[in-house]
């Protein structure tokens, strides 16, 4: 049930310049996901109350993506008055005034963090009675970050950002996660509290850490045992790190879950993807999106597929494929290309060099090499023969061809659509099919063969086709 005395503050409207792109830095995606969406979907696992998310930098964009993820998120802007504390300040502004229960503070751009963790955090902020519990970690580089200083007691004393550091503040390795859960009330006060008086003139949050521990309001820093946890993404180095260490993460969650993973490096399974116990993924697979494997089916080795569906015991070898639908013991590849609306039925393959598209092949039936086919229906068990072109387009419209069931194509047809093949129908070897075929008949495009006698001899004269005719025609009179 909803946590009455729960809300969550995103704060999203950072630009990120160190991304150098023209993409807001929140919406770069790992795992198929974006940085925002990552922090969304923890905060709703909270089941808070409310849940705002607070933006300025390409707001309308930012905002757009939010709320598709998220609907029922409150968007709140931030004004030109900078730093962490106005961005709090701000989202507070989403929540009733009347909230007097615990306030969690989340950077969009802070991925890895889970909900197991936050829960962590909240009841050691619940049992201690605090005013602000805090999550730190401590970094073998900590540059950058602002220092969580202790007391001889071990108890927390104070934070220090960066460039408002001492030397010596500096050697401290403890660093501020940035992810905080706040006694409403005292929130409030503290904020009311800070200014801009410090080295980046914004209103930093930590001061408002300064402001409870003045009032005598309880603080803790929790460290972080992972510290993947709480790494905060700043730049494209660190957006591929992140993305490294999450896939690192999803293939051993399958791995422990059934899944063969033959080189865990090289395989990349986004957060929506699903995979089903004693599937192989071999070396070079990636599973784009809200992928489905069944289990027991074999995929790669350098294969991608995106949003598709492959039913048990299929097998999918150096395929791209896209919005598609493989059946159980099918077989696609090698070197196949599956374009949105491929449907292959049980047993079916779509074999090497085969592209298709909006088409549906149908149970036992093969289209086993160097073929288009798009825009097309085959029936079941039928045999689309090598070199095979269904040309779909006219210029202007794109109609379909129908193959029926049962049927043996020859090599090198090209079926003009619109155009029908019935059951039990054959085609010959380098058929242009512009009619439609009755069930049962051979279709024939054939044209008289004409050998011309010694063509070589007088127009090729001299060359090694020429004197190899003649030694031939030598040995025979």
């Amino acid at each position: 049930m909803t946590d009455h005395d729960l809300a969550v503050v995103i704060l999203a409207a950072g630009q990120g310049t160190r991304m150098k792109s023209a993409k807001p830095k929140v919406l770069h995606r790992i795992a198929g996901v974006p940085l925002v969406g990552h922090v969304l979907a923890t905060a709703r696992e909270l089941d808070p109350a409310h849940i705002v998310a607070v933006v300025r930098h390409d707001r309308d964009t930012v905002s757009a993506e939010i709320l598709e993820i998220l609907p029922e998120a409150i968007i709140v802007d931030q004004d030109e008055i900078p730093g962490t504390g106005r961005a709090v300040e701000a989202g507070l502004g989403g929540i009733p005034t009347d909230f007097s229960g615990h306030v969690v503070v989340l950077s969009a751009d802070v991925p890895l963090l889970d909900a197991a963790t936050l829960s962590g955090l909240l009841r050691s902020h619940a049992l201690a009675g605090n005013a602000l519990t805090m999550l730190s970690a401590f970094f073998d580089d900590p540059t950058g970050a602002g220092r969580v200083l202790r007391g001889a007691d071990g108890a927390f004393e104070s934070i220090v950002e960066q460039k408002d550091a001492t030397e010596e503040q500096k050697l401290v390795t403890e660093v501020n996660a940035g992810v905080y859960v706040f006694a409403a009330d005292a929130l409030r006060t503290a904020l009311a509290g800070i200014g801009t008086d410090n080295a980046q003139k914004e209103m930093y949050l930590t001061d408002a850490a300064a402001g409870i521990r003045a009032s005598g309001g309880r603080i803790e820093a929790v460290p972080v045992s992972d510290p993947w946890l709480v790494a905060g993404i700043n730049d494209r180095v660190q957006l591929g790190a992140a993305a490294v260490e999450l896939n690192r993460r999803i293939v051993r969650g399958w791995q422990l879950a059934g899944v063969t993973v033959v080189d865990p490096a090289s395989t990349w399974i986004d957060l929506q993807a699903t995979v089903g116990e004693d599937v192989e993924l071999l070396p070079g697979t990636h599973l784009i999106g809200p992928t489905v494997i069944e289990r027991g089916a074999i995929i790669g080795p350098d294969t991608s597929l995106n949003a598709c569906e492959v039913g048990e015991g299929a097998t999918v070898r150096r395929t791209d494929a896209t919005l598609s639908v493989i059946g159980a013991h099918a077989s696609v590849g090698p070197f196949a290309y599956l374009r949105p609306g491929t449907y292959l039925d049980e047993r079916g393959k779509i074999g090497t060099f085969v592209e298709t598209k909006n088409s549906h092949i149908g149970a036992g039936s093969k289209v086993p090499h160097l073929s288009y086919i798009g825009d097309t229906e085959v029936g079941v068990e039928s045999n689309v023969g090598a070199g095979t072109i269904t040309a779909n387009y006219d210029g202007v419209n794109k109609t379909r061809t129908v193959v029926g069931s049962h049927v043996r194509t020859g090599s090198h047809n090209v079926f003009v659509a619109p155009v029908r093949i019935g059951d039990g129908a054959y085609t010959g070897a380098g058929t242009v099919v512009r009619k439609d075929v009755p069930a049962g008949a051979l279709a024939i495009s054939v044209a008289p063969q004409r050998n011309m006698t010694d063509w070589v001899e007088t127009n090729r004269a001299g060359t090694a086709a020429a004197k190899a005719a003649a030694a031939t025609q030598a040995e025979a009179s």
